[in-house]
């Protein structure tokens, strides 16, 4: 029964969630249609990401459909499964109802429910980071070899999802080191084990990143890791940052567990029964303080030592752990003996009012509460008017070539649902051929300066402009397309 509660919760939270965010978006997020312009081809690499996201969604696209539900649902469950995850090792090692304060508490970052239609390589990233702090808890407690092959392979597909990786690599090697591995014939052997299989699994890619002259690497150099902010700002840029992932994402998590703590203040603390042989075993307080606070220290030491640009969604894939890693500080709270009925109501208030910000700020709230971002752009008005081009091209629409995230928008409202030709360049869309091209039925769209020739779009996106392209020619890169 428990169980079957739990699983009714989930799927409440989860319905409601994307049922709102779709209906309060006029389009698909950004980082959605990027995976479907991608799932279209499945490759080793893509020109700014590894190619693990594009690969899990490819499944389920030929079963569901190219459709904007299809990639919600994928993103919805990738979320849902790294919650899973963190809960279940968390109930292992401090009991069920610490870990379900844990759990409802994450679920209230902003990140995982405000974004639930998202998926993207910081989804990914997420639940192969709680794989593998799960996967390391069985390392250095039982040593068998078949968790740290388990692991090697986390670390390795962790790498094929996004580089950030090495942040739970990391906190692999942190734990290790509380472990005092240096002393474990078993445990120095299991480490290396895991971090050559690690590097087995992401090989392929290398040979990729090498045979495209290292495009996703030069990607991250050049829109963050190579900004290189002089000490002040750098030290600025770091202090927002960490400010930003703890005291606004994770804040509604925060007011949680403060709300839960509250009447449980000077309680002795109740732990789980200890596992046969726990003196022996590693320190579970060491393992959750590691995971949720090793990857926002590193971050924030990273921006200040390097002077990058800390992109503000690159803490979210670990925001999970340090939620658990909070409660491990807070001594004087007894979370096993937190009230379901007063975490429940906390969790429902927090949610609903979350729910009312996300829909006033919204394209259906109040004129003047409205944001401008880019859930707010129409690509239907724009479809509309390349609809009625078919007769000048003798065939359907088949490639639409311009700016990825416009161009994908409309291409996912056109019937056809044509290949989109990322800012006319083939190199960065191997889904499209030559033959394909050739064989005509192309369309550019662009701002109206860069693209001589054009026919301008009008009402249906002010200042943009369309043309048709014969089948003899190759669409022309625009040479300065906002995106």
């Amino acid at each position: 029964m428990p169980n079957l509660a739990m699983a009714a919760g989930v799927g409440l939270f989860v319905l409601v969630w994307l049922l709102h965010l779709n209906s309060t978006s006029l389009v698909p997020p950004v980082d959605d249609l990027e995976q479907l312009t991608w799932v279209r081809s499945l490759e080793w690499g893509y020109y700014k990401h590894p190619p693990l996201p594009t690969w899990l969604l490819w499944l389920p696209v030929q079963a569901f459909g190219w459709s904007a539900w299809t990639v919600y649902v994928v993103g919805a469950s990738a979320t849902v499964a790294s919650l899973l995850l963190m809960w279940r090792l968390v109930a292992r090692l401090r009991g069920e109802r610490h870990a379900l304060v844990a759990l409802l508490a994450a679920a209230c970052i902003t990140y995982y429910n405000g974004r639930l239609n998202y998926f993207n390589h910081n989804i990914v990233l997420m639940l192969l980071n709680a794989c593998s702090a799960a996967v390391t808890w069985q390392c250095f407690r039982s040593g068998r070899l078949r968790w740290w092959i388990a692991l090697g392979v986390c670390l390795g597909l962790g790498a094929l999802a996004k580089y950030q990786i090495v942040v739970t690599y990391v906190c692999v090697i942190a734990f290790a080191v509380h472990s005092r591995f240096w002393g474990d014939g078993a445990q120095r052997r299991g480490l290396l084990l895991a971090t050559l299989i690690g590097l087995v699994i992401f090989s392929p890619h290398v040979q990729w990143l090498r045979a495209h002259d290292f495009g996703p690497v030069f990607y991250a150099m050049s829109t963050s890791l190579g900004v290189g902010h002089p000490l002040p700002a750098r030290t600025a840029e770091s202090v927002h940052w960490l400010a930003d992932q703890t005291l606004n994402r994770a804040l509604p998590a925060l007011l949680l567990l403060l709300w839960v703590a509250w009447p449980l203040r000077g309680r002795s603390a109740v732990q789980p029964e200890p596992t046969p042989g726990a003196e022996r075993l590693p320190s579970a307080r060491a393992l959750l303080l590691i995971f949720g606070f090793v990857p926002l220290g590193f971050m924030t030491l990273l921006g200040l030592t390097s002077g990058a640009d800390l992109q503000l969604h690159w803490g979210t894939p670990f925001l999970l752990f340090v939620i658990p890693a909070l409660m491990e500080l807070a001594g004087g709270v007894s979370w096993a003996r937190a009230t379901l009925q007063r975490l429940l109501a906390g969790f429902v208030v927090v949610n609903v009012m979350l729910l009312t910000v996300s829909y006033v700020t919204s394209p259906l709230g109040p004129r003047a509460l409205r944001d401008t971002h880019w859930r707010t752009f129409d690509p239907k008005p724009v479809a509309r008017a390349l609809e009625a081009i078919r007769g000048t091209l003798a065939g359907p629409i088949r490639i639409l070539s311009g700016p990825p995230a416009v161009a994908a928008a409309v291409a996912l409202e056109l019937p056809e649902h044509p290949l989109v030709l990322i800012d006319g360049r083939r190199d960065e869309s191997p889904w499209v051929s030559k033959a394909v091209e050739r064989a005509g039925g192309v369309v550019e769209i662009g701002a109206t300066g860069e693209l001589p020739g054009g026919h301008p779009l009008g009402s249906a996106l002010p200042g943009w402009s369309y043309r048709a392209l014969p089948s003899s020619r190759s669409p022309k890169k625009p040479s300065a397309l906002s995106d």
